[in-house]
């Protein structure tokens, strides 16, 4: 049997979106910015054993065919200071979107205590001084960005300390007969 693999669910921030706040995550310094593409975290990184991860991907197609696809907004910056050293841009429309999906994602083969209430954002510097996090805070407090979220990805960390997507799942667009 292999050993253990650490798993994530998230959605992608597409271009050129993404290149801002991966260039605030850079320019603050943060060493886990190459190692993972801005996203809103539906599932924490997870341990699990490989047998497990066909189980995992029926389950994610089976939540990705349950939602539609719905529009994410960010704004502005944030902080979870001082419960947690990050800053991140918010989620101003969408939020509930992202929150269906977490709950979602979070059953199942995936079910798991989680340590925090959801709160879905997308984070620009963590575990970094409180001086290189009002930075990135201010470098991206005017950011705005609104687009379409109609997938969600299944990540897989290497070996080499980067995250890396390994399938795609695709909400789907339900039609309403009433309506």
């Amino acid at each position: 049997m292999g050993s253990q693999i650490s798993i994530g669910v998230a959605i992608a921030v597409p271009a050129p979106y993404s290149e801002s706040l991966t260039r605030a995550r850079i320019d603050a310094g943060d060493p886990e910015a190459l190692a993972i593409d801005p996203h809103i975290t539906l599932m924490p990184p997870t341990v699990i054993e490989p047998d497990q991860l066909d189980a995992v991907r029926v389950h994610l197609r089976e939540v990705a065919a349950a939602h539609a696809p719905f529009v994410v907004a960010l704004s502005g910056t944030d902080t979870f200071r001082p419960i947690s050293p990050v800053v991140f841009v918010a989620v101003t429309e969408g939020a509930e979107g992202c929150a269906e999906l977490h709950g979602s994602v979070n059953t199942g083969p995936l079910s798991q205590p989680i340590r925090f209430p959801y709160h879905p954002h997308v984070t620009i510097a963590h575990d970094l001084d409180d001086a290189r996090l009002d930075a990135a805070g201010l470098s991206r407090a005017d950011f705005q960005a609104r687009f379409p979220v109609a997938q969600f990805a299944l990540y897989e960390y290497g070996d080499d300390g980067v995250w890396r997507e390994v399938e795609t799942f695709l909400l789907v667009t339900h039609d309403d007969p009433g309506g």
